[in-house]
């Protein structure tokens, strides 16, 4: 477990101006990032020698291949997740998406092939985030898990509760299970 915070840079404008403060950011990041690169350029590289070596490689098919391993690289690409005080920001490809986790007015969970989670606060932003990161990264949740309770103690988080206790124990259990694994007592 790796727990990294820094400083926010000040003068900072905009929604990225929360108060000034340590920010956690997601650890793993570049290397989920490196590993979209590396399947986008595996697929094309596959696709395109494999094309190539039947001999029936032209200018379409090969411009088919780089849509194709585009494609695989746009769906792979992480969100970059940090936190600050007060802030949660989910930066993907083309956009960035910007939350005030202390006012924050619901939190659920969006169930499907890859589990979200979804939060809104009272401006109607909203962030969506895998809940693993969150799992992996302890600082961000422990500045998430500070704000929550500081909506909650405002009373604009209401019905969210459980989301949140579910998060804790799964973060909890992993921690455990860590520690156990890195002292040897597996």
């Amino acid at each position: 477990m790796e727990r990294r915070f820094t400083h926010a840079a000040t003068g900072a404008h905009g929604a990225a101006a929360a108060s000034p403060g340590p920010f956690a950011h997601d650890v793993h990041w570049t290397g989920e990032r490196r590993s979209a690169i590396g399947v986008a350029f595996l697929l094309f590289t596959a696709l395109f020698g494999m094309d190539a070596g039947f001999g029936s490689l032209d200018l379409t098919r090969g411009a088919l291949w780089s849509g194709l391993a585009g494609l695989a690289f746009v769906i792979l690409y992480p969100s970059r997740v940090s936190v600050r005080p007060g802030l949660l920001s989910a930066c993907g490809l083309l956009m960035t998406d910007t939350v005030r986790t202390d006012r924050l007015v619901s939190v659920r969970w969006s169930d499907g092939v890859a589990q979200r989670m979804i939060l809104r606060d009272t401006d109607g932003s909203q962030v969506e985030i895998d809940p693993t990161v969150l799992v992996r990264n302890p600082a961000m949740w422990h500045l998430l898990d500070t704000d929550t309770r500081a909506s909650i103690q405002r009373g604009t988080l209401l019905s969210s509760v459980t989301v949140l206790r579910q998060l804790a124990q799964r973060i909890d259990r992993e921690t455990a299970q860590t520690v156990f694994k890195v002292s040897g007592l597996e």
